[in-house]
């Protein structure tokens, strides 16, 4: 039985390897829109942050009950937390270099 089943992975994987090389032979360089560079961008600052928080509470030993309840809400409350401070991060920016330019003055 154990002979069957190996056989029948190195078979898929070898017709997987197989159309996959031969489906990006074919294909060209994809465009993507600014909207979903704009998105990538923010899931990735978003995620960054997230990991960061998460590194900090655990490291600060702030009990994880605390920030991460267990299955209270549908999404992980510290997950939304870094999303909205990865929204907001650009006009705070903004904020920030508009008043070093008028102490400047």
């Amino acid at each position: 039985m154990q002979v069957i089943i190996t056989m029948i992975l190195v078979v898929g994987i070898t017709l997987s390897l197989y159309l996959r090389r031969r489906q990006n032979m074919w294909r060209s360089a994809e465009d993507h829109s600014p909207l979903a560079k704009a998105i990538t961008q923010l899931v990735g600052t978003a995620g960054g942050i997230y990991i960061s928080l998460e590194l900090l509470l655990d490291f600060l030993g702030v009990p994880s009950r605390i920030w991460d309840p267990p299955s209270l809400y549908f999404i992980k409350p510290l997950a939304v937390f870094s999303l909205a401070i990865a929204i907001l991060q650009p006009w705070g920016r903004k904020i920030w270099l508009d008043l070093r330019k008028r102490r400047r003055i």
